[in-house]
């Protein structure tokens, strides 16, 4: 069944457009409401934003379709996405709603969901979520007397705040250290600064300001230059930005250096492992990830088991193989012993861990190996047409593969989120790699134009 509305991760778009309009998310309200009204119990649904002018529109509509179907509302506030998914397994809700757009500018707007269990849905579920949104709900409105309530939760903030301490090691403290925080104007801008600061460290905040319309604007994980900048203007010990909805992190060392997310599954595994807390001898990433991961792991004793882009995919192969690490290039990070997605501060806490462990500065404990050269560029197609099924960029392809021989491999994947193909290319030899991607991309391009 072809997907109308939901993407990699939930649904997303222009706000006030398309599928990101306020009819689309009263519809995924009372879809999934019905979806998981299961039992007699007074159902609930925990909603959560980040910091978007347009999250004043969906919130409210997204409400309104779950009082419609019967199910009580408790509303957070800007919250990181993690948090939601916290939320609602604390608060035994039947479900949970996080209302971002993650890395995206502030004009789009975007809806995860996660279930009972605080884990992202299912590509089954999502699809039947779809299902019902197109079929109309005149014969499952609730009476009167059963519409559900809707309340918020004053305290959210500090429930979140402590259960993200109490993921730090209870004999370790973070005095001494400085640290530069960018929050993206995002989700994050009232919990990650105080948490790093209660237990111990100087916080430079950026980042902290939002107004509706400067979230990711030239800052956060996306922007990670600005961190950069500012760990060597205040000489700090670490520097460390989120995204929008604070999922994942890009960090950078006392040198002004990015340090990208698969550096950092490579020092969370090797501390874990080292301490007999990495569950199978392997982590998961996705297709992004860089060999020089997988090289390393291997000097190590680990595996490398990768899945399609998406950090709910990875987290599907980490449940269902029984480990509790995994992640992607990006920064998306999840440790399953903690939380049940990807957690921007959760991360940042283990990896200022392993810093207080080691003693040791950041530019030695998060560069274990040297990565491959990798290129990655992305090629807008027309909506509607699928450049990847023409013979011609079949052949570009194949003869990309052929040109690396065994030393590099070739990624081609279209995005979730919009109509972008992604063309990805690694080995060892730098030329090479930007000479198979350009033939890629420009057969792509002459199909589309």
């Amino acid at each position: 069944m072809t997907r109308k509305y939901f993407g990699t991760d939930g649904i997303r778009g222009t706000a006030n457009e398309g599928s990101m309009t306020a009819e689309i998310a009263m519809r995924v309200g009372m879809a999934a409401a019905k979806h998981f009204t299961r039992g007699d119990h007074q159902h609930r649904v925990v909603i959560g934003k980040d910091t978007r002018l347009s999250g004043y529109m969906l919130e409210p509509a997204l409400a309104s379709g779950f009082i419609s179907m019967g199910m009580d509302v408790i509303m957070v506030g800007p919250m990181p996405t993690p948090a939601v998914a916290m939320l609602t397994r604390s608060l035994r809700a039947d479900l949970g709603v996080m209302i971002s757009a993650s890395h995206n500018p502030f004009q789009d707007n975007g809806l995860k969901l996660f279930g009972p269990d605080g884990y992202k849905l299912s590509d089954d579920i999502e699809l039947e979520i779809e299902r019902r949104m197109d079929n109309g709900y005149a014969d499952h409105l609730v009476p009167s007397e059963k519409l559900g309530r809707a309340q918020r939760l004053k305290n959210a903030v500090g429930r979140y705040m402590e259960f993200a301490k109490n993921t730090f090691p209870k004999n370790q403290r973070l005095d001494g250290l400085k640290i530069v925080l960018d929050c993206a104007n995002g989700a994050a801008y009232r919990t990650a600064p105080s948490v790093l600061w209660e237990l111990g460290a100087e916080v430079v905040a950026i980042g902290v300001s939002p107004n509706g319309k400067n979230i990711n604007d030239k800052c956060g994980s996306t922007h990670p230059e600005l961190i950069c900048e500012n760990v060597l203007l205040h000489n700090a010990d670490i520097g460390i930005a989120l995204d929008g909805d604070a999922d994942r992190l890009i960090i950078c060392d006392e040198k002004g250096r990015i340090i990208d997310g698969d550096q950092l599954m490579a020092t969370v595994a090797n501390y874990m492992k080292s301490t007999g807390k990495l569950s199978g001898d392997a982590i998961v990433t996705t297709i992004m990830s860089n060999l020089g991961l997988e090289k390393y792991l291997e000097t190590i004793g680990l595996d490398l088991i990768r899945t399609k882009v998406g950090d709910r995919y990875v987290v599907e192969a980490m449940r269902e193989k029984g480990l509790n690490l995994g992640g992607e290039q990006s920064g998306h990070i999840v440790l399953n012993d903690f939380a049940t997605t990807g957690d921007g501060l959760i991360a940042a806490l283990q990896i200022l861990s392993v810093l207080v462990t080691s003693e040791k500065p950041v530019s030695e404990i998060c560069n274990l190996y040297t990565p491959y050269p990798q290129l990655l560029k992305n090629v807008r197609y027309a909506p509607g047409t699928d450049p990847l099924e023409a013979p011609r960029v079949k052949e570009a392809i194949s003869e990309g593969e052929n040109r690396l021989n065994g030393s590099g491999r070739v990624v081609i994947r279209k995005s979730g989120t919009e109509p972008l193909i992604r063309v990805m290319a690694e080995g060892q030899d730098d030329k090479l790699i930007t000479a198979v991607v350009d033939d890629i991309v420009s057969t792509v391009e002459e199909l589309s134009t």
